[in-house]
Order: C-alpha cells, then structure tokens, then sequence
C-alpha cells in the first residue's frame, strides 16, 4: 500500500514538472488552435443553408438584398414603414420623394418597391442577420456559394432563360438578369426541390411562399413588378472578383439627405464599402470583423442620438502635441507662440434709422353729462302712540250646575221624547215632572209654569208623583 502511494505522489510530481517546462509559445499555439482567431464562422453547408432562398435572383436584387442585410435594424424600420396603407399605395416619384427624408442606406432603400423581399426579410430575423454577417466576413465564399447553388439549379434543369428572365453563362459563371427592362418578375420556388437533391440534410433550407405563389418543382413567377428608376440599376456584382460595383453618381443622389442635413460622406469610389453608421449600434459578429470598421465606426450612443434627432455638439480639437524642435527650446521659449490675432472686421455703418410717423392726435373724452341731484329724503312719519289695551272684566263666576238625579231603581228611565208605543199625555207629564224637580234642586226659585189643560198642579207640600219624587224616597230609603 506505501509502495502505490510512493507512485502516485511521483506521477504527480513529474507531470507537474513537465508543465511547468513547457514553453509559452506552445501553450499560446494550443489556445490558438483551440479557438483560431480567423477561421471563418460558417462551413460551405451553412452558407449553402442561408443562400438557397435567393440565389436563383435576378443579380441586381440579389446585390441589394446582400448589401441592405447588413443594416438589419433599418431593414426592419422599412417593412414597418411599408406596413402602412398611406405608404403602400405610393408607387414611382412619389415613392421617390417619401423616401428622400428617410435616414436609411439607398440599399435599404431600394427594396421598399418589393414589399414581398422586405416582408420575407422582417419575418425571419436570424435569417436575414446571419446572411449580413456571412457577407461582412466571408464576401468571396458567399458569391461562391451563389454560384454552386445556381449550378447545381442548372443541372437539375429548372434554372433555364424564360420570358420572365434571361440567363447566360460565361467561363462557369451564371448571370442572371431581368428580361424586360422596366419590370422584374420575382421568382418563386421551393429550394428543397429546386436544386434537385439535397446534399446537406443536416442543413435544410426554409422555404418562404409568397402569398399567391405555389410552386412545384421547378421555378414559378408571380406578378411583375414595376422597378422604380431611380431606385434600380445602380449597383452590380463582380463575380470574377468577387466585389460588388457602385454607381457612386446615382448613390449620392439617393443619399443627399443624409449629407445634406447629417454631414454624411459622399462616396467617390465605384465599389461598395460597408458604412458602419447605419448598422445603427448592431454587435458585429466577431471581434476581426469589429476592429476592421472600428476606425469607420460612430460612438454608439452618439450613432443613436444622430438616428433619434438630437442635434450633436461639436468635437473638440485636439491639441497638437509639440515638435523635437520645440522640446529642444530653453524651457523660457518653451512655450508655444500664440499666432496673431486676425484683424478685426469693422462694423459696417449703421443704416440710418426710419423717423417714426407721427402719433395720431387722441380722441378727445365727450364732457362727462352732470349727475341729476337726487330728491329730498321724505322724513319717515312718527308712529302713532299705542292705544293701551282695555282690561278685561272679571268673568263671572260660573254656576254650579246640579248633578243629574240617579236613576230610580227598580223601575227603568224612558226617554223623554219617546213617541214609539207610549201615549203622547204619559210623555209630556214625565217631561213635566222632571223639570219640576230640576226646579225645586236650583237655588233661585223660577215662576211656576201652568199646569197643562186638563190636569192640576200639585201642592208643594205634597209629593211629587213623578219620576222627580220617585228619585227623592228612593234615595232615602236608600
């Protein structure tokens, strides 16, 4: 068991011995190998992969389409812009003339007569983004690609001259152009079967169909589309060289808004060179592609105020470093001379100033009309003294009225007026005999009424025979 743990510790000890002596430049060759700094990022399959939708294009669109998908942000500005109906309908100058204020590349610019292009452009974004960096890294193996794709399309015997299009081949390079000079039909077809077999089924390539084209398999046309002229014709692909050729006469005309009202360059070569300002702050691919159009490339954060509207302030000048010359100097000359100062302008004269017309004379007031005095205030009329009120008498004091007299028990009352079934003599003497005894139970003695025909008044000392007298002996022997 020591003798493994004795080999253990030395292997350890001796591969830590060889990597320590193992040189920088080796180690430096591993990394590069490992991560090569120039090894082009996509195989001769995955350009094959990007290009098979559009390879069979006429060469003027294709050119287009190569150069406006390296500003991937304005390509989709332009398609949004073309979404609306206002825009959609302008066709020829007009066309013209709303493009003219647009801050995007005339190569952006030129596709907004093919709405189909744009469209396809704006819905496959990583599509079209891969197609502009496979262009910015690998110009010559995309046109190469271009080229094996438009072969194997010829072999296949679907990419032949039409009515639609004219194709030529001179020394194993296809050129295809439009065959009308005015139109340009688009063509439509499936690029899994247009190029026969596919060779690469690891990298199929997607397949995009215009609206109303359904092609088979060979290469169908859609609806021809009138180019505009100052829009078309003005760049064109070198196959042989592999450079893309610019009429920089026409490109400045369609770019004179951008020098104009931002201070853009013109361009006064014939070869098309990509101009990082409108890449509008998009990453590059990688850092070789970065530090090639570094030196060319706008701050971001300026590049995007610039695209907003912002105005930008001047740079400021930088100062100039001092020449041997001037270092050698005593350190009292060392200072740098100021130049002189340039002689002032004088002020041109003054242009006499214009004498003010006259004031119109004011509108004299109309005399202020006197006030009417108002009348004399009527003195107000003294009241009347109040009348004292009159006191009142003292109210008489009122009679105590006698009680009525109970009821006679065991003989019931009859009403005094009761004319039903009782003899009118038999009422009138109850009546009778009832105001007797109310009589005689008042204080003050009132003169004796008659006694009715035909019956005699009672004495005063005899009793009562009416109900009066009736209530006094029930009442005592009670």
């Amino acid at each position: 068991m020591k003798a493994g743990l004795i080999r253990t510790v030395v292997g350890i000890t001796v591969l830590a011995i060889m990597m320590v002596r193992l040189p920088s430049s080796a180690q430096g060759s591993v990394t590069s190998a490992a991560l090569p700094e120039g090894s082009p990022p996509y195989v001769a399959a995955q350009l094959d992969q990007i290009l098979a939708p559009i390879a069979l294009y006429p060469d003027p669109l294709l050119t287009q389409i190569l150069t406006a998908a390296t500003y991937p942000l304005e390509v989709i500005q332009a398609a949004r812009w073309l979404q609306n109906p206002a825009n959609a309908v302008l066709t020829g100058d007009q066309l013209t003339a709303a493009l003219e204020t647009q801050l995007w590349d005339p190569s952006v610019k030129s596709l907004v007569p093919f709405p189909q292009v744009l469209k396809m452009m704006d819905s496959r974004l990583d599509w079209m983004q891969k197609l502009g960096d496979a262009f910015l890294t690998q110009p010559d193996d995309v046109m190469n690609a271009v080229q094996r794709l438009r072969r194997q399309a010829q072999a296949a015997g679907t990419l032949a001259t039409t009515p639609q299009q004219v194709v030529t081949t001179v020394e194993r390079t296809i050129v295809i152009e439009p065959a009308s000079p005015a139109v340009v039909y688009l063509p439509c077809y499936n690029p899994v079967l247009v190029y026969g077999i596919w060779p690469y089924p690891a990298y199929p390539p997607f397949y995009y169909p215009f609206p109303g084209c359904y092609p088979g398999p060979r290469i169908d046309f859609g609806f021809g589309i009138v180019f505009v002229r100052s829009l078309w014709g003005w760049v064109w692909c070198d196959w042989r060289h592999h450079r893309i050729h610019v009429d920089y006469h026409r490109y400045n005309v369609i770019n004179r808004y951008n020098i104009d009202h931002h201070h853009r360059p013109r361009l006064t070569a014939d070869i098309w060179k990509h101009e990082p300002y409108h890449r509008r702050g998009v990453a590059y691919p990688n850092l070789v592609t970065r530090e090639r159009y570094r030196h060319r490339e706008a701050e971001p954060p300026k590049a995007r105020r610039e695209f907003r509207g912002f105005e930008q302030p001047a740079a400021p000048q930088a100062r100039r470093a001092p020449t041997p010359r001037q270092v050698e100097r005593a350190p009292e000359a060392r200072r740098m001379e100021r130049a002189p100062a340039a002689p002032r302008m004088e002020r041109a004269p003054e242009a006499p100033r214009m004498e003010r017309a006259p004031a119109a004379p004011r509108m004299e007031r109309a005399p202020v009309v006197p006030q009417m005095e108002r009348a004399p205030v009527v003195p107000r009329m003294e009241r009347a003294p109040a009348v004292p009120r009159m006191e009142r008498a003292p109210a008489a004091p009122q009679v105590m009225r006698a009680p009525p007299p109970p009821e006679s028990f065991g003989r019931p009352s009859v009403p005094a007026r009761e004319g039903f079934g009782t003899p009118r003599s038999e009422v009138r003497a109850y009546e009778y005999r009832g105001r007797e005894s109310r009589q005689s139970m008042m204080p003050s003695a009132r003169p004796e009424r008659a006694a009715p025909r035909g019956r005699e008044a009672p004495s005063r000392g005899a009793a009562p025979r009416g109900g009066g007298g009736r209530r006094r002996d029930a009442g005592r022997q009670d």
